[in-house]
């Protein structure tokens, strides 16, 4: 079960803004840039990334529905902003159950448990 919308709503005007001024340039923190499906605006949402060996997988805080997901697969990609560099990540590709707990570090399984994460994206570099 994702985190609940009233969380969401105060996450997005209160806690986000202050989490992008240092997301991109302290991990696991990063930023992911990414074009609205509709607008066209580029939005910048503060994520929690881990490296993989293809190349980063995001924890889905609020499920694979929010809009920022459906905007990096409609795009088939995003940038990301991470430990103060900017990659262009593609092939973007959600992923749930025992394969995606076993993408992050093992410190952070517990944590995410605890806030029913069970949805990853995964996106390969380049």
């Amino acid at each position: 079960m994702p985190i609940p919308e009233v969380v969401a709503r105060f996450n997005r005007h209160v806690t986000n803004p202050v989490a992008r001024l240092v997301a991109g340039s302290l991990p696991p923190f990063a930023i992911v840039v990414h074009r609205g499906r509709h607008s066209d605006r580029e939005y910048h949402t503060p994520v929690t990334a881990f490296r993989t060996g293809e190349g980063f997988v995001v924890a889905l805080m609020y499920g694979a529905e929010a809009d920022w997901v459906r905007n990096v697969m409609k795009a088939g990609g995003c940038k990301l902003q991470r430990a103060g560099r900017t990659e262009t990540l593609s092939n973007p590709r959600v992923v749930t159950g025992p394969e995606a707990m076993d993408l992050v570090p093992m410190l952070v399984r517990g944590p995410l448990r605890v806030l029913n994460v069970a949805e990853f994206l995964l996106l390969r570099a380049g």
